[in-house]
């Protein structure tokens, strides 16, 4: 189960590296400059990539990926739609000031959005929709030279992997015996990252000075709150483009040194967990990740850092709460589904019953796709709770007082009815999953 530093990939042949490459930009990673990656670049260092990011397949590229993702207006108040109305005129200004070094990013609005089952809000910064494009173009450039690197125990946004592959290993490091577990939080982790050492990571690897100069000026955009405006003098804001590569970039370094220690680590982005065998190695463990982090300028949160064993003490990550090695919902997960589900579920929704169903079933099924570990167990009582708001429903349409209870509405629209009409089954559900036959 040891970690290793990712393998680099030797280009055997020269017509196949772009399958193994199939998600970079192909108008920025032609075949020759993914063989030049997989072989390695003189001196570890990449030169002249401030070109590739204003070619003008790169900018079309990124405007289409922008569009797709949508999302809010900046401080400027240009949405995507109408960005998109004039996409080749400005991707032309765009290029423009990139070529002739006038380009300046804009302030990044500052927004406080809710988190998941808790009252607590957390920071999100929103750039204007051209500044969300010039940063997905120079990602574009720079995420297979860092890819190439990063440890096989990170998880999050990289391509290829997600929750779901964390969630595997930490599934199979605990059923291996590894049932001691450092849960580990770093505290407000993207508005803390500190900018010069972030910048030196970056200049292990490209050496091209306009484009680090240009990724400086985004971290240091000012950020609109309000009707104040301040400038940031570390971190990589949330709701930026750049921010999840710029993330990995600077936890990278202790993802390996975890790997050299001989520690089972699962990151995904500032979420991770370190499985162990016994105390002594957890301890150590900790002792090793604190270090790195005040030598690094970070900080471990104090009240939700801590050392468990799995088979007696729960530990939550990514959602889910590890309850005697078992994977089930977070009760804040579990109460997020519940607060959807009844929202759409009201007695007095005036929506056909097959229109419920339909939208209720969206919700459900992307559900079910992210929590699918659970138990059936638990999975069927949320069954029986749908149906029940289902029958409350039903009731109040036909002039029946009160809520569903047991017994005759059970009659009235037994199991199989809400199956017929094609309510999904996160039980059923599980079972086809666990056993496709």
């Amino acid at each position: 189960m040891a970690s290793k530093p990712t393998p680099v990939p030797q280009a055997k042949q020269v017509g196949d590296v772009q399958a193994r490459w199939a998600w970079a930009e192909p108008s920025v990673w032609t075949e020759r400059m993914l063989t030049a990656l997989e072989q390695g670049v003189k001196g570890g260092l990449w030169y002249s990539l401030i070109d590739k990011v204003y070619t003008t397949a790169n900018l079309a590229a990124a405007a289409a990926q922008v569009a797709r993702n949508r999302g809010a207006a900046g401080v400027d108040h240009v949405t995507v739609t109408q960005f998109s109305r004039h996409t080749e005129q400005n991707l032309r200004k765009l290029q423009e000031q990139l070529r002739q070094n006038r380009y300046r990013p804009q302030p990044i609005r500052r927004v406080w959005i809710p988190k998941p089952g808790s009252a607590a809000k957390r920071p999100l910064g929103i750039p204007t929709v051209r500044d969300r494009v010039v940063q997905t173009a120079i990602v574009a450039v720079l995420e297979p030279i860092f890819e190439r690197d990063f440890a096989p125990t990170s998880y999050g946004f990289r391509p290829g992997r997600g929750t779901q592959q964390a969630l595997d290993r930490v599934e199979g490091l605990l059923a291996a015996g590894y049932l001691w577990v450092v849960d580990a939080d770093l505290k407000s982790y993207f508005d803390t990252i500190p900018h010069d050492r972030l910048l030196q990571r970056l200049r292990d690897k490209v050496a091209d000075g306009r484009l680090l100069a240009l990724l400086e000026q985004f971290l240091k955009a000012g950020v609109l709150e309000g009707l104040q405006e301040w400038t940031p003098v570390a971190g990589a804001p949330q709701g930026a483009v750049l921010s999840p590569l710029l993330s990995n970039v600077y936890l990278d370094p202790l993802d390996h040194l975890l790997a050299q220690s001989g520690l089972e680590g699962v990151r995904y982005a500032d979420d991770f967990v370190i499985l162990c065998r016994s105390r002594t190695e957890a301890e150590r463990a900790l002792e090793l990740v604190q270090a790195w982090v005040e030598a690094n300028g970070l900080t471990l949160h104090p009240d939700k850092t801590r050392i468990g064993e799995a088979s007696t003490e729960a530990f939550d990550f990514l959602g889910y709460r590890f309850d005697h090695t078992r994977p089930l919902v977070r009760p804040k997960s579990l109460e997020k589904l519940k607060a959807t589900v009844r929202a759409k579920t009201k007695r007095t929704d005036g929506r056909s019953l097959a229109c419920i169903l339909a939208d209720l079933n969206r919700t459900l099924q992307g559900w079910f796709g992210y929590f699918w570990r659970c138990g059936e167990r638990l999975l069927g009582g949320l069954d029986g709770w749908i149906r029940r708001r289902l029958r409350s429903l039903l009731r109040k349409r036909q002039g029946l007082p009160g809520i569903s209870r047991h017994g005759e509405d059970e009659k009235r629209w037994p199991n199989h009815y809400f199956a017929t009409q094609g309510l999904f089954s996160l039980k059923v559900a599980r079972a086809r999953r666990v056993n496709p036959r």
